[in-house]
């Protein structure tokens, strides 16, 4: 899945990465090769990514006001996200660094923003 803006676009290559180890290391697949079932799970977190309501100011899913992910999909990323996690500083520490850095980053409720705000945070 194809994202628009650079910060997005970090975020889907950290999910696409943390995917591939925790794929690699429980389905005796490689990190290029996913199994079936993690193949469609990376389909949907890139299309919840894809129609986040705050495109580039995007906080980490764990501080976000918004659940996007149905229950069952938040507890597969929460494995995924609590195995992958750790392995990410020693195989992709820039990667980890920056999710890291955007745990600091707040967000509103897409409620509590102007129109403007919200069209402003598509367009980016």
């Amino acid at each position: 899945m194809q994202t628009q803006n650079k910060h997005l676009a970090r975020e889907q290559l950290t999910m696409m990465k943390m995917v591939g180890i925790y794929c690699a290391d429980h389905h005796d697949s490689s990190a290029d090769d996913l199994c079936a079932s993690c193949a469609e799970f990376l389909d949907y977190a890139g299309r919840r990514l894809q129609k986040c309501p705050y495109g580039d100011d995007k906080p980490t899913c764990a501080n976000c006001p918004v659940h996007c992910y149905k229950p069952a999909r938040r507890t597969q990323a929460r494995e995924i996200m609590h195995y992958a996690g750790p392995r990410m500083l020693l195989r992709h520490p820039l990667l980890a660094f920056a999710h890291q850095l955007d745990g600091f980053r707040k967000a509103m409720h897409p409620r509590n923003l102007t129109r403007e705000q919200r069209l402003k945070s598509r367009k980016d």
